[in-house]
């Protein structure tokens, strides 16, 4: 999506897409990070984010998952935690609309770009403390944020604590995007033996941001098996889980770590 500042149009925008979405029978549908709104300074962030019990996407995808009995992953929504402070959030909501699992996004991405382009999460954003994984019916997720792609090891525990399914969902900023989005997210499905689903905001925001857009979904074996890539809409893809016991049959390599000593000489 391209998410602007308006939280109502947000909302009537996920509203539809998950009618959509139920239409064509899916099971699981998954959203970019920011599908509340997508703020640039600290100032827009604090005018539209509310606790999360009373944000709109919230109730709104609440509702719309319970009528349309659809698991619904937001990707991630700006709620407000004090006065100072908000927390970038996964919600995972089952078909009767009720959160079955939250997860706060752990890496802060506090970054110099060049020509200008600034990001310092840390000054607004309260980091999560807690890796999540969480079941969906016979599956199970597991939960990151944008930047946290960078961060393999953070995958790793995932995949060891049983994750099948790695939800990436971002607001990737276009030059790092370009460089690097498409093959962080392949090598995560690889390193792992994990479908990849990474739903993501793409092109000119009210807020003035950019993004890089391109969501896709990847197999196990690192294979690409969707692509949308610059346009607002909805990706469709099936996840075959058998795929992920034969990937990590021939690389065992989450079986494999050792110890080690590292040496400064």
């Amino acid at each position: 999506m391209t998410a602007g500042l308006n939280v109502e149009a947000n909302a009537r925008t996920v509203v539809d897409a998950l009618g959509q979405a139920a239409a064509r029978g899916v099971h699981l549908v998954s959203t970019p990070e920011m599908t509340n709104f997508l703020a640039k300074s600290k100032a827009e962030a604090f005018a539209r984010a509310m606790p999360e019990a009373q944000d709109l996407v919230v109730n709104s995808a609440r509702d719309a998952a319970q009528d349309l009995k659809l698991w619904v992953h937001l990707g991630s929504v700006c709620v407000k935690l004090s006065e100072t402070r908000v927390a970038n959030r996964t919600i995972v909501i089952n078909p009767h609309g009720e959160i079955t699992a939250r997860y706060d996004k752990i890496h802060m991405f506090d970054v110099d770009l060049g020509a200008g382009e600034v990001y310092r999460g840390s000054a607004l954003y309260q980091p999560g403390e807690t890796a999540v994984v969480t079941d969906i019916q016979d599956t199970k997720l597991g939960l990151s944020i944008c930047y946290d792609i960078r961060f393999a090891s953070l995958y790793r525990h995932l995949a060891q604590a049983g994750a099948e399914i790695l939800c990436i969902p971002a607001a990737f900023t276009q030059p790092t995007g370009e460089a690097h989005w498409e093959t962080l997210l392949r090598a995560r499905a690889i390193e792992t033996g994990c479908f990849v689903i990474a739903a993501a905001q793409t092109g000119q925001h009210e807020s003035g941001r950019k993004t890089h857009g391109n969501s896709l979904i990847i197999d196990p074996w690192g294979q690409v098996l969707g692509r949308l890539e610059r346009q607002p809409g909805l990706l469709y893809g099936d996840v075959d889980l058998t795929l992920v016991g034969g990937a990590r049959s021939r690389i065992p390599s989450l079986a494999h770590d050792r110890s080690f000593e590292l040496s400064r000489g």
